[in-house]
């Protein structure tokens, strides 16, 4: 858990950056991405041309960029899909 203000740990930076570029498309949730140290992996899926998707109340950094801005309570949307896929056939 990184608080707002706090340096993230590199080893953090390095892995997230990892895990994406290990991925098709980059979800935010519940983050307006105002600060560098969450909005640079947007930045690294927009280079290597990944789609983002965001849920989050308000604006975010990202909203041009993003394919995808869901603006709703994220326990709300979250659950809900869980709900819809527990009743997806298959």
């Amino acid at each position: 858990m990184v608080f707002f203000g706090e340096t993230v740990p590199k080893p953090r930076i390095e892995r997230a950056g990892q895990r994406l570029a290990e991925t098709d498309a980059l979800l935010v949730i519940g983050s307006s991405l105002m600060v560098f140290s969450g909005y640079r992996f947007c930045k690294r899926a927009i280079a290597r041309g990944q789609p983002i998707a965001v849920l989050n109340l308000g604006r975010t950094q990202a909203d041009g960029d993003s394919i995808l801005k869901v603006e709703r309570n994220r326990e709300a949307a979250l659950t809900g899909l869980l709900e819809r896929l527990r009743l997806a056939p298959g």
